[in-house]
């Protein structure tokens, strides 16, 4: 299980090695999402609080990178937070998200991407429920539900 500690290590250290890559430019991106997922996803957007269709959604299943369709989070392990964006406490696998330190908006906050994509997903908080701790706040637009048979 991931830790905040774990977290701050892989944003100062280095980042644990993706399963695969996958790479696109800018124009391959721009064609195979919306305008919207673009902004977000590539341009590290995001999306109004309480706006995205996954914020209030619990159905089961796996929630994968809109951009390359990595599994990102189970729904096992989505919680509400009352954040506003869709809350997750760990990764799916500990080498599904790769983290940044983000100082931009005048404040210091660990920016969570995919790891396969480099897709902009959120960012990482040590305010989040035990065991880890953690809340991964998450973009709806940068996730999609693969749901449960």
């Amino acid at each position: 299980m991931l830790t905040w500690k774990n977290i701050i290590h892989f944003a100062v250290n280095g980042n644990p090695t993706p399963s695969k890559r996958v790479e696109k430019t800018e124009t391959e991106w721009k064609e195979l999402l919306t305008p919207e997922q673009f902004r977000i996803t590539r341009l590290k957007g995001t999306e109004r609080p309480f706006s995205g269709e996954l914020c209030t959604s619990y159905d089961e299943g796996q929630y994968n990178c809109t951009c390359c369709n990595t599994p990102l989070f189970d729904s096992t392990i989505k919680f509400d937070s009352s954040s506003g964006w869709p809350s997750f406490t760990q990764p799916i696998t500990e080498n599904a998200i790769k983290y940044h330190k983000d100082s931009t908006l005048g404040m210091v906050r660990v920016e969570v991407l995919c790891n396969t994509c480099d897709a902009h997903l959120g960012h990482v908080f040590p305010d989040g429920p035990e065991p880890s701790g953690l809340r991964y706040c998450v973009n709806s637009e940068s996730m999609q539900l693969a749901e449960s048979n």
